[in-house]
C-alpha cells in the first residue's frame, strides 16, 4: 500500500468530495454483530435514503504551522496523526499510512448519533476518500471491509457490520453473514409498485435524543447469551419481512405488523434500548393510527421509523408535531466520489 504523497504529481487529484448514504434497518439487527454471527449466521433487511454524509479532502501544501486540519463539529489543527481527537479519522489516517498534510471536512443532512449508521457512513466516505486522493479505485466490498476493519478492529468500538455495507453499496437489500467472517449482498428485487407502497407508509422523525450507539450495543452484547431465543427470532423475522415485500399478494400492512413484533423483540434485548419519553412516543403514533414501527440503531434514542397507512399519516404528524419529521426516498447508489479535482478548486 502506498503512502499518501502531498506533490502535485500528474495525474493525482488535490480534491475529492465523497457522498455516503445513510440506511434504514427493517429486520435482523444485532445478528450483524460478530459475536453472533460468528457462532449462528445472522441477516438483515435494509435499504439506505437519500440523506448523505459529505466528506471534503484535499492536501495541504506544507506551508501552515499545523500538519492536518479536521473540520466536524469541531475544528482540530494538528501537528501530527496522534493528535487527531476524532477516533475514526486517526484511525483511517493511521490504516491509509498517511504521512502528508490533508484538510478533511465533514458535513451530514442528518444529525450524528442517531440510528441511520452516521458513523460508519462517515469511515465509509473517508476511506473512499483517502483512495480516490491517492488515485485508485476501490469496490464496494473492499470499501466495506475496510470500513468494519477500521470500527470493530483498530477503534474496538462495540458495532455491528450492516452500517458499513450498507453504506458502501448503498440500494434495497438483503445481507447475509456468515459464521466464517464473510457476507453477501443480495439487492432485493420487487415491483417498483410494491417499493412505491412501502415507501408511502412509513414516516420517519427524530426523537430529541441522540446516544452513544456503542455503549448501547455493549449492553445488547453482554446479555446476547440470555436473549438468545430474542435475537433468534430477530433473525427469522429478515425471511420474513423479505417474503412479505416480495409478495404482492399479501397486504403491505403485514410489513408493519412485523415491525412491531421486531421491535417488542428488540425492546427486550436491554434496558438501554427503550426510555420511557421514548416509548411514550411509540405509544402515540399507535393511537394515532401508526401499524408498528421501531427505534432505528441499537437505540437510547435517535430517529424513529413510523408504518401506517397513509390516510393516518396526518394525525400522526399532528401528534408528533413537537418532533422533527424527515421526508426520504430510497436510495440505490451507495457511496460514491462525487468530485474529482486533479488541479484543486
Amino acid at each position: 500500500m502506498s503512502q499518501l504523497d502531498c506533490s502535485n504529481r500528474q495525474g493525482q487529484p488535490r480534491v475529492i468530495i465523497t457522498r455516503t448514504p445513510y440506511r434504514v434497518s427493517f429486520f435482523g439487527g444485532g445478528t450483524d454483530y460478530p459475536a453472533w454471527y460468528l457462532e449462528h449466521g445472522g441477516a438483515v433487511l435494509a435499504t439506505t435514503i437519500d440523506k448523505y454524509c459529505y466528506i471534503t479532502c484535499r492536501r495541504l501544501p506544507p506551508f501552515f504551522e499545523h500538519k492536518h486540519r479536521i473540520v466536524y463539529s469541531v475544528i482540530e489543527s494538528v501537528s501530527n496523526n496522534e493528535e487527531i481527537q476524532h477516533p475514526a479519522v486517526r484511525a483511517a489516517l493511521q490504516w491509509a499510512k498517511v504521512t502528508d498534510g490533508l484538510e478533511i471536512h465533514h458535513d451530514g443532512d442528518l444529525p450524528a448519533r442517531s440510528g441511520l449508521g452516521s458513523s460508519s457512513s462517515f469511515t465509509v466516505g473517508l476511506v473512499h476518500a483517502l483512495e480516490a486522493l491517492r488515485g485508485q479505485m476501490t469496490n464496494k466490498s473492499q470499501l466495506a471491509k475496510v470500513a468494519i476493519h477500521i470500527e470493530q478492529d483498530l477503534l474496538r468500538e462495540n458495532v455491528g457490520s450492516q452500517d458499513q455495507i450498507l453504506a458502501a453499496y448503498g440500494g434495497f437489500n438483503y445481507i447475509e453473514f456468515r459464521a466464517d467472517g464473510a457476507f453477501d449482498v443480495a439487492p432485493v428485487v420487487v415491483p417498483r409498485e410494491r417499493k412505491a407502497e412501502l415507501a408511502a407508509h412509513l414516516i420517519l422523525c427524530f426523537t430529541g435524543f441522540s446516544r452513544f450507539a456503542s455503549e448501547v450495543a455493549k449492553s445488547q452484547l453482554d446479555n446476547m447469551i440470555a436473549k438468545q431465543q430474542h435475537i433468534k427470532r430477530i433473525q427469522q423475522m429478515v425471511d420474513e419481512g423479505l417474503d412479505i415485500l416480495v409478495n404482492s399478494s399479501v397486504p403491505i400492512d403485514a410489513f408493519g405488523e412485523l415491525l412491531h413484533e421486531a421491535w417488542q423483540n428488540k425492546r427486550s434485548l436491554s434496558n438501554k434500548v427503550t426510555t420511557p419519553e421514548i416509548d411514550q412516543i411509540y405509544e402515540a403514533a399507535r393511537n394515532a393510527g401508526a401499524i408498528g414501527g421501531k427505534l432505528l440503531g441499537a437505540g437510547g434514542g435517535g430517529f424513529m421509523l413510523l408504518f401506517a397507512k397513509p390516510e393516518y399519516h396526518a394525525a400522526i404528524r399532528e401528534r408528533l408535531k413537537a418532533l422533527i419529521q424527515v421526508p426520504f426516498e430510497f436510495e440505490e447508489s451507495g457511496s460514491r466520489v462525487v468530485l474529482y479535482q486533479p488541479n484543486g478548486l
